[in-house]
C-alpha cells in the first residue's frame, strides 16, 4: 500500500482497463505504442492487399466493365472511409476507443477471412482457363464476394478512427517529456503504415497475379490475425481516456444547442465583440475540478455565435468554451470541404491509374510487373520524403518562421494541394503521349500492349507521394488537434470521411462522364472518355476535367485557410500545457489563468514531426 501511494499517476486523467488511475511509469508511452504500431503495419498490408488490385480482380475474374469496376471499387473504398463516423461516435460517446476497436477488429478479420474464401474456393468464384478466359460470375458468387468486402468496411468503421487516436492517448499532454515524445508517435505510425502498404503493392499484388488470388489474400489475412494477437498482448500497458458524459449525445446536440441559443438571442446586441465579460463562462477552478474538459479562449470567428453565450440567464446560456467548440467544428467543416477534390484525385491511384498502366509495356528484366505495383512508388516517395521534411525542411523553416513545426498545418496542406495539381497535369501529359504512341503504332485493340514503358507514369506517382507528405499526412493531425477535447476520434473521421466522399464523388463523376460522353457528348464522337478499351477512349479529357477541378479547389482552399482561426486553450498557473502549445502570455498574476496561443495545431511541441494516415 505504501509503495502504491508513492506511485505517480498520469496527469491527464488516464485510467487503466479497470478504470483505476493509470500509473505513469508502468503504462503508456512507447512501451504501449510498440504493440499498436505493429498492428498498423499488418492491417495496412491487409487493406492494400485487397484495395490495390481490386479493380484488376473485378475486370479479369468477375468480368466487370471498366466503368462498373471503377465505380464498385470507389463505392467500397468510400464505405471503408465513411463507416468510421459511426465508429468514432460509439467510441467517444459510449464504449471508449479500446472496446470499440476490439469488437470492430474481430469483424474486420471476419471480412478478410470471407474475402479470402471467396477468391480461393472454386464454388465461390468463376472458373478461369489458363489462357485467361473466365466464365461470368453467378449472382450468388458476386453477392458473397461483395458481402465479404462490406463486412470488412463495417469492421473498418471501428478500427480506423480509434487505433491512431488510441496511440496518441498513450502520451500525457501534461508531462513535458511525454508531450515531446508524442510528436514522434505520428512519425512512426505513418512509417509503419507505409511499410505495410509497400509490402502489399510490391509483394502481394505480384503473388495475386502470378501465383494465385487465394494465396495473395491468405497471406495478409494470417498477418492481420497475428497482429491482433500482438495488440492484445499489450493490453496491460495501455492507458485509456474516460468517456466524457457531456459528449454522450454527440457533437450534433452541442452544435444544435449553440445555434438555437444564438438564434434565440439574435436581436440582442454584443456591446464589444472582444469583451468576454458579458458572455457566460465558468471560471478556471470549475474546469480544473471537472478535469474532462479544457477551457477555450474566445476568438473573433463566427461572431454571430457569441450571442449563444450572452450572460443574463446563465442556467440557459451556453458557455464561451461551448461556443468555441462549435466554432471549431464549423471551421473544420469548411476545411474538410476543400479536401474532397484532393481525395477524388487520390481515388485514381487504385482505379484509372491501374487500368491505364495495364495497357502499357510492363516488362522489366523478363518479368511482367503488375500495374498496381507502380503504386509502391507513392509509398517509397513518402518514406524518403518524411525524413527530409522532418529533419531538413522543418528546422530550416522553423528558423525563419519561429513556428515549432516550421509552417502551419494549413500552409502544409496548401503545398500538398499544389503538388496534386502538378500530379494531375503530369498524368494528362503522359496520357497525351500514350495516345500519340497508339496512333503511331495503330495499337487500338482492347488487348493491344502500347509500346510505351509503364515507367512513364512514374512522375505522377512520385508527385502524389511527395504531395501526401504535405497533405494527407497533415490532414489527420489537423483534425485531431482542432477537435474539441473529448471528440478526437470524431475529429479523425473528418479525415477518413473526406477520403470516403472523395471515392463516392469519383464514382459519380466516372458514371456521369461515361454516360454523357457515350451518348455523344464527348466531341460529338459518341465515344466514352472511359471506355472498356482505353486504347480507343479519351482518358486525357477526363484528366483535364480533374485538373480544372483541382485548380479551382486550390483557390478555394487558400481563401478558407487565410480566414481560419486555430484553437486556443487556457493553461494553469504552473505553465503546464493543456494540449501542447508553445507561446503563452500571462492573463494576470498568481491565481490567474495562462492562455495558450496556439499558432498552429498543438500536437507538435518544439519538435519536428509527421502525421499518420
Amino acid at each position: 500500500m505504501e509503495e502504491e501511494a508513492k506511485q505517480e499517476f498520469t496527469k491527464d486523467g488516464s485510467v487503466d482497463l479497470r478504470g483505476r488511475p493509470a500509473v505513469a511509469a508502468r503504462t503508456g508511452r512507447w512501451k504501449a505504442c510498440s504493440f499498436l504500431v505493429g498492428y498498423e503495419a499488418f492491417e495496412r498490408m491487409a487493406f492494400y492487399g485487397v484495395a490495390s488490385n481490386l479493380v484488376v480482380y473485378l475486370t479479369t475474374e468477375l468480368r466487370e466493365e471498366t466503368v462498373s469496376s471503377v465505380r464498385n471499387v470507389n463505392n467500397w473504398t468510400g464505405s471503408v472511409w465513411m463507416t468510421p463516423i459511426a465508429g468514432a461516435y460509439v467510441a467517444d460517446a459510449f464504449l471508449g476507443r479500446f472496446w470499440t476497436f476490439t469488437f470492430s477488429s474481430l469483424l474486420y478479420l471476419a471480412g478478410m477471412v470471407l474475402t479470402t474464401l471467396s477468391v480461393s474456393l472454386k464454388a465461390l468464384h468463376p472458373r478461369c482457363t489458363p489462357d485467361g478466359g473466365c466464365a461470368l460470375a453467378t449472382r450468388s458468387q458476386v453477392t458473397f464476394f461483395y458481402a465479404a468486402l462490406y463486412t470488412m468496411a463495417i469492421g473498418a468503421g471501428g478500427t480506423k478512427p480509434n487505433i491512431s487516436t488510441f496511440g496518441a492517448d498513450q502520451f500525457d499532454d501534461f508531462d513535458a517529456r511525454e508531450s515531446k515524445t508524442k510528436a514522434s508517435f505520428f512519425n512512426w505510425w505513418m512509417f509503419s503504415s507505409f511499410t505495410g502498404g509497400l509490402i502489399a503493392v510490391l509483394v502481394l499484388v505480384y503473388v495475386q497475379e502470378n501465383v494465385g488470388w487465394g494465396v495473395g489474400y491468405t497471406i495478409p489475412t494470417v498477418g492481420l490475425a497475428l497482429s491482433l494477437l500482438l495488440f492484445y498482448v499489450g493490453t496491460p500497458f495501455y492507458r485509456h481516456k474516460p468517456v466524457r458524459k457531456d459528449t454522450a449525445a454527440g457533437p450534433a446536440r452541442l452544435v444544435g444547442r449553440v445555434f438555437r441559443a444564438a438564434f434565440a438571442n439574435r436581436r440582442r446586441q454584443l456591446l464589444v465583440h472582444d469583451d468576454v465579460t458579458e458572455l457566460h463562462e465558468h471560471d478556471a477552478a470549475w474546469y480544473a475540478a471537472a478535469g474532462t474538459k479544457r477551457r477555450l479562449h474566445h476568438t473573433r470567428a463566427y461572431r454571430f455565435l457569441d450571442k449563444a453565450a450572452l450572460a443574463g440567464t446563465p442556467a440557459e446560456a451556453c458557455t464561451v468554451t461551448e461556443v468555441e467548440e462549435v466554432k471549431l467544428i464549423t471551421g473544420m467543416i469548411l476545411v474538410w470541404l476543400t479536401t474532397l477534390v484532393p481525395c477524388t484525385i487520390w481515388a485514381q491511384v487504385n482505379t484509372l491509374f491501374v487500368k491505364q498502366g495495364t495497357t502499357l509495356d510492363r516488362a522489366v528484366g523478363g518479368v511482367r510487373i503488375p500495374a498496381a505495383s507502380l503504386g509502391s512508388f507513392i509509398t517509397i516517395s513518402m518514406l524518403l520524403s518524411i525524413p527530409v521534411y522532418d529533419r531538413v525542411l522543418v528546422p530550416l523553416a522553423r528558423r525563419r518562421t519561429g513556428d515549432p513545426r516550421g509552417i502551419t498545418l494549413l500552409q502544409r496542406l496548401g503545398v500538398g494541394c499544389a503538388l496534386q495539381v502538378a500530379a494531375v497535369a503530369c498524368a494528362y501529359l503522359v496520357e497525351l503521349r500514350r495516345m500519340r504512341v497508339i496512333r503511331d503504332t495503330a495499337a487500338t485493340a482492347t488487348h493491344d500492349t502500347v509500346p510505351m514503358s509503364i515507367f512513364w507514369m512514374l512522375p505522377q506517382y512520385v508527385l502524389i507521394g511527395v504531395g501526401d507528405v504535405f497533405s494527407s499526412v497533415g490532414i489527420l493531425e489537423f483534425f485531431y488537434e482542432q477537435s474539441p477535447q473529448g471528440m478526437q476520434s470524431l475529429g479523425t473521421t473528418f479525415f477518413t470521411s473526406g477520403l470516403g466522399v472523395g471515392n463516392f464523388l469519383n464514382s459519380l463523376l466516372v458514371t456521369v462522364v461515361d454516360r454523357v460522353t457515350r451518348g455523344g457528348g464527348g466531341g460529338g464522337e459518341g465515344k466514352s472518355w472511359i471506355g472498356d478499351n482505353l486504347n480507343d477512349s479519351h482518358l486525357d479529357y477526363y484528366y483535364v476535367f480533374l485538373l480544372l477541378l483541382a485548380v479551382l479547389n486550390l483557390a478555394v482552399f487558400v481563401w478558407v485557410a487565410t480566414r481560419y482561426e486555430y484553437k486556443e486553450e487556457y493553461l494553469s498557473d504552473d505553465g503546464v500545457v493543456g494540449a501542447g502549445s508553445r507561446e503563452t502570455e500571462m492573463a494576470g498574476g498568481k491565481g490567474k489563468v495562462e492562455r495558450s496561443k496556439v499558432i498552429d495545431a498543438p500536437l507538435m511541441v518544439e519538435m519536428e514531426g509527421m502525421r499518420a494516415v
